[in-house]
Parts: C-alpha cells; sequence; structure tokens
C-alpha cells in the first residue's frame, strides 16, 4: 500500500483553497462593479446667458455684376486688359475699328454744313422779299435734321470705345483681336467687389423669430437682429475677417416650394479676397439670457419625442416630455417641460422606471454636469 507523503498531501490542500479564494474574490469585486453600476447621478438644470449659433448655406455675390456688351457691329481692335484685371471708372475695355462710323460722321457733318448754307441763303432772300417765311421755316428743319443725324453718327462712333462703368475686375475675355463682334454681342463680365452681397434662404419659423429680435427700423426691408453678430464661413472652414454687423435685407416673398425666404447680409471686402459665385456659411449668433439648458445625455427618445426623468420629493421617478429650443453641441436649451429646481436623472437614465421608487443617489452640481460635455442623448 502506497501512503502519500506529507509534502503531497500539503500541495492538494493548497490546491483545494486556490478555487475557493479566488471565487470569492470574483464575488466580491461583481458586487463592487454591480454596486457601481447602479449609482444614480442626479443633477438640475442650469440657467445661464448661452450664444446660440446658427448656420445656413449662403451663396456670395458682388454688389455690382454687370455682362459688358459690344454696343456697335465691327472688328475688335488689340484688347488692353487682361482676365482677373482691376479696372478703373472710365477706363477703355475694348474699342471696335472706328473707321467706317467716323467717315459716317464726317459725311453727316457735310450735310449740315451744307443745311446751314442753304438756310443763310434763304434768310437773305427773304429779307429781301424774294421768298416767304414759310420757305424759311422749310430750310431750318432741314438743318435741324441734318444736326441730329450728325449728333446720332457722333454717338455711334463713341459706342465704337467700351469703357468701364465703374472700379471692377474683369472676368474672362469672351472675344479676342480681330473677332467680328455684333451689336449687344458679350464681351465680358464687370464685378465691383467692394462690397459683397451674401445671400441665404431663412424657414419661415426662423423667419418669425428674427422679426421678434428686429429693432426700430423705419425701413421695412431692413431686420435689425439685437444682440446678434453676423459671420461668412468660407468653403476652408475659415471665418472671413469682416463681419455684417447684425441688420439683414428681406426680400419680397417666400418661395412656395421651400417654404424659405432669402436674407442678404454685406460684407465689406477691402482685400478683395471674396469673388463673384462663391459659396459659405453663413454664421448667426444670437445671445440668450437665462436660457435653461441640461446635458443631452440627461433625455431619452420616445416617438419622435424628448424626455428626462424627474424626480420629486418623494423619491418617484417620473417621465417628463420637454420641448427643445436649441441644440449646441452636448447640450440642449430647453423651451418648455421642466425648470431650474426640478431634480433629473444625468447618468442611469436606463437603470430606473416610470413611477419607479429609489432610495439614495448622488447629486451633482449642474456646473459640473455640464462641464466637458462628450457623450450625447442616450
Amino acid at each position: 500500500m502506497n501512503i502519500p507523503s506529507i509534502h503531497t498531501i500539503v500541495l492538494a490542500l493548497i490546491s483545494l483553497s486556490l478555487p475557493a479564494c479566488h471565487d470569492t474574490h470574483a464575488a466580491e469585486h461583481e458586487k463592487h462593479e454591480h454596486h457601481e453600476h447602479n449609482t444614480i447621478v442626479v443633477t438640475t438644470p442650469l440657467a445661464k446667458e448661452v450664444v446660440i449659433t446658427q448656420q445656413y448655406v449662403c451663396q456670395i455675390r458682388s454688389q455690382r455684376n454687370i455682362e459688358v456688351r459690344a454696343l456697335e457691329e465691327g472688328y475688335l481692335e488689340p484688347i488692353q486688359i487682361k482676365e482677373g484685371q482691376a479696372v478703373k471708372a472710365g477706363d477703355v475695355l475694348f474699342s471696335v475699328n472706328p473707321a467706317l462710323y467716323k467717315a459716317r460722321l464726317d459725311a453727316e457733318l457735310a450735310e449740315a454744313q451744307y443745311a446751314q448754307v442753304e438756310l443763310a441763303n434763304t434768310e437773305r432772300l427773304h429779307a429781301q422779299g424774294v421768298v416767304s417765311a414759310q420757305e424759311v421755316a422749310l430750310f431750318k428743319a432741314k438743318l435741324g435734321k441734318a444736326k441730329a443725324k450728325a449728333a446720332q453718327a457722333e454717338a455711334e462712333l463713341n459706342f465704337t470705345i467700351v469703357r468701364a462703368p465703374f472700379d471692377g475686375i474683369i472676368d474672362r475675355l469672351q472675344q479676342q483681336q480681330g473677332s467680328l463682334v455684333k451689336k449687344e454681342d458679350l464681351l465680358t463680365t464687370l464685378s465691383d467687389n467692394k462690397l459683397m452681397w451674401v445671400y441665404f434662404n431663412v424657414p419661415e419659423a426662423r423667419y418669425f423669430e428674427f422679426k421678434a429680435l428686429q429693432g426700430k427700423s423705419a425701413d421695412s426691408s431692413r431686420l435689425e437682429l439685437v444682440d446678434s453678430r453676423i459671420e461668412l464661413m468660407l468653403a476652408n472652414g475659415n471665418v472671413f475677417n469682416h463681419h455684417a454687423g447684425n441688420f439683414v435685407t428681406v426680400e419680397a416673398k417666400f418661395n412656395n416650394e421651400t417654404g424659405n425666404i432669402a436674407f442678404r447680409a454685406d460684407f465689406p471686402n477691402p482685400d478683395r479676397l471674396l469673388r463673384h459665385g462663391q459659396t459659405g456659411n453663413i454664421l448667426i449668433h444670437h445671445k440668450v439670457k437665462n436660457a435653461i439648458i441640461i446635458p443631452q445625455r440627461a433625455t431619452f427618445e420616445v416617438l419622435d419625442k424628448r424626455y428626462v426623468y424627474v424626480i420629486g420629493d418623494d423619491h418617484v421617478v417620473r417621465q417628463r416630455l420637454i420641448t427643445i429650443e436649441h441644440e449646441m453641441d452636448d447640450i440642449f436649451v430647453i423651451k418648455s417641460g421642466i425648470g431650474v429646481n426640478d431634480k433629473i436623472v444625468l447618468e442611469g437614465v436606463r437603470q430606473v422606471h416610470e413611477d419607479e421608487k429609489i432610495g439614495e443617489y448622488e447629486f451633482r452640481k449642474p456646473e459640473e454636469a455640464l462641464a466637458n460635455q462628450k457623450n450625447h442623448a442616450e
């Protein structure tokens, strides 16, 4: 008969005791985790001044952007301007060969001079009693007609030179030297970029909100957005370094298909960074005083409606419907449903139920609850 040694017996006893110790430690750890998991954190809404930012896709237009067209038919002479060049009012942009129009003017001036001589002779004969006063009147009319035709020929000659009507930037040249252009053919476009008109569409409901913010103004087409600031975000994500103030221009009618109305904000463009046809985003920053705010993660959604759990003085949990006025990152601005004295469940929203009475809970100050928000609503 083989009798186990003392060393073997000791090892066996140790091996039997280890699982029991391990199971005890695991149970205590699981109990600790379960206790932490069940901790309900409660807070209250906070009333404070916040800045709400509304964003709209926009189109950037020059204050003046015109088509430059030929005024007379003919062959284009050498073009002295270049695409993208800045020009001043009165600068020559294009010129049509003027030979034909110069010859026509000379002919009409000669006709007017001839009519002048005829009138002078007729007046002399009338003074001698040879011709009637009616004959003099006819020659005066002939002279007036000749002068009118000469003035027309002179205007046509002047129209062979196309000048810039205002300071601006030349766009693409549609015709080149030697091209035969006809009257009203497009030559280029000219943009005045000192002031840019930025258009964006506003929904009807938001339009009424802006009207409520309007200051006193005699101009019904202009809205002053009190306690607001308007910025322009460019396509590269940078904010344009000039502001539009807090005035916008409102168009006359709504778009029946979209339910929107067009607003226009005016941005100074002294550095000529903005060009006609660009796109971007309008940012309207509006200051709201005494706004009721809560973390998004304190809310939950049921059938497209937003709720919070409110804990009463009797420690009973009750579901409360809330209305969201604005959404800011991880924060909701509340329009109605709760007040600053209501205790709401911040952490553990999925662990509580309607009409459930809870025992102890952890209260967290609203300032702490709103600090460094990263989580969205459940």
